[in-house]
């Protein structure tokens, strides 16, 4: 596909780099030289300088041709005009990117209206990962697959766990668990494991199970954690601001530390059952005059991913509690890895994950979408949903019989409301959903997980 990405800031560059990746040829917009610049060089695409809402700019891009172009400059305003430009300049697609909580419930509206092919929002969607993080403490990352009837749950073995020196063969026969694991991740890298794969300890393990099993899964392996009932959140951001409203559902009580006295004052108007403590949340004597020890969990929500890192690593140091942090950077992602940060949430993989999806779906041929795609183990691994249409390949034959390419894992079958966990006798029909779990393919279409098309 022929895409352009107007803005050049964090989110423009990983979303021009996995594009990029994929095949497509991509035109990066912005009016700062030097970030066109860099990105273009880096990645060796084209790059156009100047203001991408205008219609001389979007025409130098080549919108006239162009099959998408996606909006994620760092005015909610300026994308929403750059998408109107290229409707009403070419026939392409627009993505725009919006963050303000104000046009948040008027993200529908605004699609539909517009005639948008999505609006995306990376600050509303990093709350909704914290939320159900928070509501599955035991878990390092928590996603969810056909509205929340199959979860894809990432944990770190207990140094207890009955499932350490076991292989995976052995433990599902003693576990009687109806839950498929899908990737081990360990110093030497991701694996998809096959039955004699041998569990050790601190292994980073990802399962794909109905909520009701694998939450019987972890109480198998000695995997208990207390329910969170109040959290202490550091920064007053937008996403501070869609994390008070999903917790006061969930029935979490917050308490947030932001040092900017405006921030404060609009935080404490409109939430008015959350405690905001104006502050330095850099000042250790902040922290533990505001007792953040006592919370249990602790969300680093800063502007700057340094502080995020030392402030979660002061909260470890302070006790046994849930710490989410937020990392907007991910150059650093090797060394990041290797710190003891428990759970990790990077905003702009979410947004890329979401437009690759898109883009990945209007290239399928042999009649299947994909519906949701996540990365797991730091990019290694890919575990995707496709709706399987009429003409798939995959239909109406055994997995046993189906010539599957190396590491690749069927993860799991959803029929209607029922999941199945996937044997070789099991079959895919038309109307189903597929979760697949592969390794360096970055499938476009259901059938690219096979090594031949039946």
């Amino acid at each position: 596909m022929d895409i352009i990405i107007v803005g050049c800031g964090k989110v423009g560059e990983v979303l021009a780099a996995e594009l990029n990746e994929e095949g497509n040829n991509i035109t990066v917009v912005d009016e700062v030289a030097e970030k066109v610049k860099h990105i273009a060089t880096k990645y060796d695409i084209m790059g156009v300088i100047g203001n991408g809402a205008t219609h001389r700019v979007q025409k130098e891009a080549g919108v006239g041709s162009a099959d998408l172009l996606i909006a994620v400059t760092g005015s909610d305003e300026l994308n929403l005009l750059c998408c109107l430009m290229a409707k009403k300049s070419g026939k392409c697609q627009a993505i725009a990117r919006i963050k303000n909580p104000d046009y948040a419930k008027d993200a529908a509206y605004l699609r539909d209206e517009l005639g948008l092919a999505m609006v995306i929002n990376p600050e509303q969607a990093a709350a909704e990962e914290i939320t159900r993080i928070l509501k599955f403490p035991s878990a390092l990352k928590v996603e969810t697959f056909s509205r929340g009837r199959v979860e894809l749950m990432t944990f770190r073995l207990p140094e207890n766990s009955t499932l350490v020196g076991q292989t995976l063969r052995d433990a599902m026969i003693k576990l009687k668990s109806n839950v498929l694991v899908c990737t081990v991740e360990r110093a030497d890298g991701a694996h998809i494991p096959k039955g004699d794969f041998t569990f050790a300890e601190r292994d980073i393990v990802s399962i794909i199970a109905s909520p009701r099993s694998a939450s019987d899964f972890l109480t198998k392996i000695n995997y208990k954690s207390e329910p969170i009932r109040n959290v202490s959140i550091i920064g007053g951001g937008s996403i501070t601001h869609y994390l008070c409203e999903l917790l006061g559902k969930a029935g979490i009580k917050a308490r947030i530390i932001e040092k900017d006295v405006e921030v404060c004052n609009e935080l404490a108007t409109k939430f008015g059952d959350v405690s905001v403590i104006c502050g330095d949340p850099t000042d250790e004597d902040v922290l533990r005059e505001e007792r953040v020890s006592a919370s249990d969990a602790f969300v680093a929500l800063t502007s700057i991913d340094e502080e995020n890192i030392l402030l979660s690593l002061f909260a470890k140091n302070q006790g046994n509690r849930k710490v989410i942090t937020k990392i907007n950077r991910i150059e650093y992602d090797d060394v990041i890895s290797k710190l003891d940060l428990d759970s990790i949430i990077y905003p702009k993989h979410l947004t890329a994950n979401t437009i690759v999806r898109y883009v990945r779906s209007n290239q399928n041929t042999l009649g299947s979408n994909m519906v949701t795609l996540y990365n797991l183990n730091r990019g290694e691994v890919e575990v995707a949903e496709f709706s399987i249409g009429e003409n798939s390949p995959v239909t109406g034959v055994p997995l046993s019989k189906l010539c599957f390419k190396s590491d690749v894992l069927v993860g799991a079958i959803i029929r209607g409301r029922q999941m199945i966990v996937p044997r070789g006798s099991a079959i895919i029909l038309p109307g189903d959903s597929v979760v697949t779990v592969t390794k360096n393919l970055s499938p476009r279409d259901i059938s690219d997980i096979l090594d031949e098309v039946l």
